[in-house]
């Protein structure tokens, strides 16, 4: 079995992060990937701290195992819920979509492991100065918020950039992407699309089948003209947004037609007002099965072919 120095300092049976997805990876699917061996991350998004706190404790009711939080910089309630996760004393912090450097002095006083997810070799140093515990570095291949460098290309150099240990995010959704991202020099993975698929995942039917039935050529970015890039699946929403991009509507304007979207995709299904967030892994994700067999299986996977039984070593 792969284990990884992840595994020890976080105390998880495999090295696999759930993605923290916003309004999607709640305390139950958080619980069960947990339980599974791996990491559950609940996703704060744009929710108010109660919400936060409301889903740890629903985790905590169903698991004993680690658990983190992930918390969205961007959102007006980062204060409030990086407070919240001191409070609950959640095992595991990761942190997207801005600086966590505020935060990080007290987070790591509180003995809570700081996990920022970083797009960049300048962002992970400075991570690394302030002390963080690991880094989770993303392509651009990811679904939601993403950067510029793909994931084969931003692993390696983040590994070179840091002494700490590296989580791969960003296309990986099965045992040879797990493999691959060992390869460039990460110990573990962190994986969102594919947890779309999980039984515990309670998106609504509409979104689900989307992710099942995805094609290769399946997801765009938007977003870019704000300076916050979004991926998700190419629908009637997210063309005509791109469309909006390029039609001299003022920012103020362009930014609200993107507000409750992704809830609206999550909650109702919504095919023309819902942002339906996905990574370009959607096309791999074939199956709907228990988060726990989905850690399992894609560490199954990996393990022979990071021993040399690949079809192309002889």
């Amino acid at each position: 079995m792969i284990k990884s120095a992840l595994c020890e300092m976080l105390g998880i049976q495999y090295p696999v992060f759930q993605g923290g997805m916003a309004w999607i990876a709640d305390g139950r699917l958080a619980a069960a990937v947990s339980n599974g061996g791996g990491l559950g991350i609940i996703a704060a998004g744009n929710a108010s701290g109660e919400y936060v706190k409301e889903q740890i404790r629903i985790a905590k009711s169903i698991t004993e195992k680690p658990i983190g939080v992930n918390i969205m910089l961007l959102s007006p309630h980062a204060d409030e819920v990086a407070q919240v996760v001191l409070e609950e004393k959640v095992a595991v912090v990761t942190t997207g979509a801005g600086n966590p450097s505020k935060y990080i002095k007290d987070w790591l006083e509180a003995g809570i492991k700081v996990i920022p997810v970083v797009a960049s070799v300048a962002m992970a140093k400075l991570m690394t100065r302030l002390g963080a515990s690991a880094l989770i570095a993303e392509g651009g291949e990811s679904g939601g918020h993403v950067g510029e460098l793909t994931t084969m290309v931003l692993i390696p150099q983040i590994c070179d950039a840091t002494t700490l240990p590296v989580i791969a995010a960003g296309g990986i959704a099965d045992g040879r992407g797990v493999a691959a991202a060992f390869m460039l020099g990460a110990c573990g993975v962190q994986m969102g699309t594919r947890f779309l698929s999980a039984e515990e995942c309670t998106i609504h039917p509409v979104y689900k089948e989307k992710i099942l039935k995805a094609t290769d050529l399946c997801t765009m970015v938007t977003g870019k003209r704000l300076g916050h890039p979004v991926r998700s699946l190419r629908t009637q929403f997210a063309r005509e947004y791109a469309k909006a991009e390029f039609s001299g509507m003022p920012d103020e304007a362009l930014e609200g037609l993107a507000t409750g979207a992704l809830r609206l995709a999550v909650q109702e299904g919504d095919n023309e007002k819902g942002c339906f967030l996905a990574g370009q892994v959607a096309a791999v994700v074939k199956k709907e099965q228990p988060a726990a067999e989905i850690v399992r299986e894609v560490m199954e996977q990996a393990e022979p072919i990071l021993l040399g039984a690949s079809k192309w070593v002889k």
